[in-house]
């Protein structure tokens, strides 16, 4: 089994706003950052335009909710990506860039080798942990730190 994760988050102002220039300036080399990491597998793509990521793939009909979608080989992998390299000072500093959001908007969960989640069926995951909590379905980092030896 692969590692599924989604990330959602909704901008501070749209994507041509200054104020969010910098997170969008360097989408593409945090993005390609992450595709040249060992396990990665997949991301959810968007036109492909530089410097617009996947933001085009809106939540709720929000061009300011955007979301991330990828698969790794294991949580170790996404692990060493998301807190051990240049993608960690961006995290860090996503309060510059996004509003805080008063529900969960991260989750993971387990799919086959080979399987490319679709954001509605990523969401479904989020909406599982959001109303019943981590399980084996649907987990954040606690559980499955919990759950396996990292």
């Amino acid at each position: 089994m692969h590692l599924a994760e989604l990330n959602i988050g909704r901008l501070l102002a749209p994507t041509d706003d200054p104020r969010v220039a910098e997170f969008m300036n360097n989408l593409d080399l945090i993005n390609g950052l992450g595709k040249r990491m060992p396990g990665f597998v997949w991301m959810m793509e968007g036109s492909g335009e530089p410097g617009r990521g996947n933001t085009e793939a809106h939540l709720d009909g929000d061009p300011q909710f955007v979301a991330n979608l990828s698969v790794w080989e294991t949580p170790e992998q996404l692990q060493t990506y998301v807190f051990d390299t240049l993608h960690a000072k961006f995290m860090n500093r996503s309060k510059e860039w996004f509003e805080t959001l008063v529900r969960m908007h991260f989750v993971m969960w387990w799919v086959p080798e080979g399987t490319q989640p679709t954001l509605d069926e990523a969401m479904v995951k989020l909406r599982q942990r959001q109303e019943h909590g981590d399980s084996e379905a649907a987990f954040g980092w606690d559980w499955l730190r919990a759950n396996r030896s990292l």
